[in-house]
């Protein structure tokens, strides 16, 4: 161990220093404690987190509270690094087309941004974002045994990699399962449904329309994240697979009776106005104790729990998604990840990395979560080990019977990265599908017509 031997120069700078604050007032020396306290568990990393002092940032996020939670403790990244970050927030349905055009322009607006997982098959087509190895193993900005990238959920670090190299780092993210009213399921002697076969006969045995009652809901409106965020497990629990021969194919017969699945189930025993509804609706729809189950993502837990809002509260449990024919169960990969925009100055990719180091980091995920002072907790932390905190699971145990279990169990064993086709041309191929699917689900057109016209316009996509 090196020894420590002070010079005159480090007498009169740690004398100074320590006049300094015996000249400052209690207040002040409790507060700089309590600064110091705040940043101890960042300072055990052993990195230089000052190496991009001066820096600014601007990062698109979508308004919601697990990004609100963060902003609020960016004042202790600013302390910790010198870095300021202003943060621009950007509703989910304009997000993705902002940020392709900030990369598209490599004007650099956005350092990084919320990113749909779906995009990066697009965004790395285009080297419009930095592959992540490269910032993982440099030890000068990433401490491994602190940073411990393998906590993160798998499938959401699959999700945000292409060929096998990392371009997101997974900030929050959900995955889909059985929301269900005990109550209701208790009374008929029911148990939530194993299979989708299963499923359909318990919507059947509580579809009661006429005391505005309906056995069940899925998502219906036409959008890549809204229809088309349901139908890709129905899609792979039927067998059905994208790509065959390197073409995308998405009219075969496993297609065909996964579309077929979901139109019959939703004209039968969801409400006629569900076609048409986002998760929004149906959580809604189901707090107010007319819906008597829904797959969807784990997240809207908060929403159906809301105490001013919420009809259902103590009433609600949870199951993972039924298996299809397949026997495979297939919830979606969604996570908001960061990238780091290729047209940024080294510096200033320096300054992101540690921006996104800092905020998927353990410390920043359990601050944020069960450990925010605000009335508003995370249930989408991105840290397997966080999902095993006893604090963490008390609170989350509060949404209703099973919600953990339920959760943990799709996240390590139900989520599947092909679960939609990761190539580039997917945001038009996602709105393509999406119109299709809304077509059968309000019987504009069969489930094999509005199948044959997707896969006729999706083709010369694919050719380019």
């Amino acid at each position: 161990m090196r020894s420590f031997r002070p010079t005159r120069r480090t007498f009169l700078r740690t004398g100074t220093a320590a006049a300094t604050l015996i000249g400052m007032g209690p207040a002040l020396l409790r507060q700089a404690a309590a600064q110091e306290a705040d940043l101890a568990p960042y300072k055990a990393a052993e990195i230089d987190w000052q190496q991009a002092s001066g820096e600014t940032i601007t990062v698109a996020v979508i308004p919601a509270s697990y990004f609100e939670n963060l902003i609020t403790l960016v004042p202790q990244f600013k302390t910790l690094t010198g870095i300021d970050v202003r943060f621009e927030k950007i509703p989910p349905a304009q997000i993705r087309q902002k940020c392709v055009i900030d990369l598209t322009s490599k004007t650099g607006t956005y350092a990084t941004h919320a990113a749909d997982p779906m995009y990066y098959s697009l965004y790395v087509a285009n080297k419009w974002v930095e592959p992540l190895d490269t910032y993982l193993k440099d030890k000068s900005l990433t401490d491994e045994a602190w940073f411990k990238f393998d906590d993160i959920i798998p499938a959401w670090r699959s999700a945000d990699s292409i060929d096998g190299k990392l371009y997101g780092v997974p900030y929050d993210g959900e995955v889909t399962i059985q929301v269900y009213r005990k109550d209701l399921y208790d009374a008929k002697g029911l148990k939530p449904a194993d299979t989708l076969e299963a499923y359909v006969a318990n919507a059947a045995a509580l579809n009661n329309p006429n005391d505005r009652v309906w056995g069940c809901a899925l998502r219906g409106v036409a959008g890549a994240g809204q229809n088309m965020y349901i139908y890709p497990s129905i899609f792979r629990e039927f067998g059905g697979i994208w790509m065959k021969d390197g073409k995308l194919i998405v009219n075969g017969s496993e297609a065909e009776a996964a579309l077929g699945w979901y139109v019959d189930v939703m004209r039968k025993y969801a409400p006629q106005a569900a076609a048409n509804w986002n998760w929004p609706d149906i959580a809604d729809a189901f707090s107010q104790g007319t819906v008597a189950n829904y797959i969807d993502a784990h997240s809207s837990a908060s929403v159906v729990n809301h105490p001013e809002k919420s009809k259902v509260i103590g009433k609600i449990a949870y199951a993972r998604w039924p298996k299809g024919p397949s026997g495979k169960r297939v919830t979606s990969i969604w996570n908001w990840g960061f990238p780091i925009n290729a047209a940024l100055p080294d510096k200033k990719k320096k300054a992101t990395w540690l921006f996104i180091q800092w905020a998927a980091s353990a410390e920043t995920q359990a601050r944020t979560a069960h450990r925010f002072a605000g009335p508003t907790k995370r249930s989408g932390v991105n840290r397997t080990s966080i999902w095993k905190d006893p604090d963490y699971v008390k609170l989350m145990n509060g949404f209703g019977d099973n919600f953990v279990e339920a959760t943990m169990q799709a996240l390590e064993n139900d989520t599947d990265v092909d679960w939609r086709p990761r190539v580039p041309q997917w945001p038009a191929i996602g709105d393509t599908m999406a119109t299709a699917i809304q077509s059968a689900l309000s019987s504009q057109a069969t489930v094999k017509a509005a199948l044959d016209d997707a896969q006729k316009r999706i083709e010369p996509m694919m050719r380019g």
